[in-house]
């Protein structure tokens, strides 16, 4: 775990900032309300055998993930004035360094000196442009990847051996050392990935809380912890969240921005697929009682006490509760294939099979108006999202591209679906943990997917239905082994 306290000189989550080379003096300022960096430097240049520039960084060591927007702020004086990350050796102006770069004329660029003095190369992006930057440090692998907002990223990598222990930040130059130039920087994430060694489902790296406003893409992490915490789910009074972490659930109050236990008796090994009945008075749980992981759906009411068995059997993972209050529908385990079943959400009857096709469906969830249940399916040889009539009838694909889609969730009003999407590195009967992910928006009837927010996560990211009950924001998990201060933070661990 990376652990940051408070420092002097710190801006946001960055330790400290300097002017480096041939340079005016630089300012950073860090908005806590917005989450948002404004860094004003100067500079010769970032180019031959030393930088001029203004920088905001942190020390790290081995692996990790720089990610921003960023923008200019101004028309500026030099079409080659630049912002971006950098990894740097050292804090001399001549150090072996790698960056992201992007120039005022759109050039976007993997600019690195592979030792002190040498002159700079640069792997030139076909992307121009670029408003979503990230730089990513795997072993010696040095790693761009940028996009333009709405679209999905480009790569180029280079090898480099910058040492273990780096500075690593934001940088403005103005390629003129007579003047400044501005750049806005917002959704900044430092990430430490898990390690190679780390086992699934018994161990765990840090998690960030983040609210997503849809329209802008600014996304702020309200809260964080070094365990596990999954699945934020929006309650209908539009003031707290539910999310489950080492088999509790908790209720998050976002105006204090805590957390505390919700009372489900003794169905105490609840997962992340749970959800709250369209009346907001009911809550769906999914828990392997008595330690015996076999999980299977209860009811309990919204303020907590002791729930209700539902089905009678498991495996099963509830997804979705009727428009109406009358169903619950889930992915359940039958003989050894995954498919989707409804059931009386009061317990009566049997249970209701929807699915038949061989493979995994998983993630069944209605739409505001009741007239579909959204649910992925790896029937057509990789995960992606489909509806069907609330009878199981009419089902039809509505994604059919390279990610593997899980978890539809509809806003409130009907007009959009967001899921999560994995990459093709990912088997698509699978939603791991701690993967580079996208979360991605499009019209309920099917259409282009747009991303909206690029992050580390993945399994526990968004498996419930996380809309705001206006429409306006997400609620979501990210993970990263980075703490920062500045952000409000579960420490000590409960019950450890």
């Amino acid at each position: 775990m990376t652990t940051f306290t408070n420092a002097q000189n710190s801006i946001g989550i960055f330790q400290n900032q300097f002017d480096i080379g041939n340079t005016q003096t630089g300012s950073a300022t860090y908005n806590a309300q917005t989450q948002e960096y404004t860094i004003e430097g100067s500079g010769n240049n970032i180019w031959f055998n030393h930088d001029g520039l203004h920088y905001i960084c942190t020390q790290l060591k081995g692996d990790f993930t720089l990610r921003c927007n960023a923008s200019f702020i101004g028309k500026g004086v030099e079409e080659h004035r630049k912002f971006g990350w950098m990894i740097r050796s050292s804090l001399d102006s001549t150090s072996a360094c790698a960056s992201v770069a992007v120039h005022g004329d759109g050039l976007t660029s993997l600019q690195y000196r592979k030792n002190n003095n040498d002159t700079m190369q640069e792997v030139k992006s076909t992307l121009t442009s670029a408003d979503i930057i990230q730089l990513e440090r795997h072993g010696n692998m040095y790693i761009m990847s940028v996009a333009r907002n709405g679209e999905t990223f480009t790569e180029d990598s280079i090898q480099l051996d910058l040492g273990d222990d780096v500075y690593a930040g934001l940088f403005v130059c103005s390629h003129n050392a007579a003047v400044k130039e501005k750049a806005n920087f917002y959704n900044v994430r430092i990430v430490i990935p898990a390690p190679a060694t780390l086992v699934p489902y018994q161990q765990y790296i840090g998690s960030q809380l983040e609210i997503l406003n849809v329209e802008t893409g600014h996304s702020n992490i309200i809260y964080q912890s070094p365990r596990s915490i999954q699945a934020p789910n929006w309650m209908k009074d539009g003031k707290h969240l539910l999310y489950n972490s080492d088999g509790l659930v908790y209720k998050f109050d976002l105006s204090t921005n805590k957390p505390e236990v919700l009372n489900t008796g003794t169905v105490i090994n609840n997962n992340n697929d749970h959800v709250i009945s369209f009346d907001g008075k009911m809550l769906g749980l999914s828990s392997g009682k008595n330690n015996d992981n076999i999980s299977k759906v209860y009811t309990v009411s919204i303020n907590g006490g002791e729930p209700k068995q539902i089905t009678p059997t498991g495996p099963s993972y509830l997804h979705g509760w009727s428009t109406d209050g009358k169903f619950l529908t889930f992915v359940g385990q039958r003989d050894d294939e995954f498919n989707i079943y409804k059931i009386a959400a009061d317990g009566s009857g049997k249970e209701i099979q929807l699915t038949t096709a061989k493979g995994l469906d998983d993630g069944p969830e209605y739409s505001p108006d009741g007239k579909y249940i959204y649910f992925n399916s790896v029937r057509s040889g990789s995960m992606q999202i489909w509806r069907m009539k609330p009878d199981g009838s009419n089902q039809e694909q509505l994604t059919n591209d390279e990610f593997n889609n899980w978890f539809a969730h509809v806003s409130p009003d009907g007009k959009w679906v967001v899921f999560i999407s994995f990459g093709k590195d990912v088997d698509p009967s699978n939603h791991p943990f701690y993967k580079h992910v996208y979360i991605r928006l499009m019209p309920a009837d099917g259409g282009k997917p747009k991303v909206i927010v690029a992050l580390y996560g993945g399994q526990g990211t968004m498996n419930t239905p996380n809309w705001s009950p206006d429409g306006k924001y997400l609620a979501f998990i990210s993970n990263s082994d980075f703490i920062s201060p500045i952000y409000p933070t579960e420490i000590p661990v409960p019950n450890q």
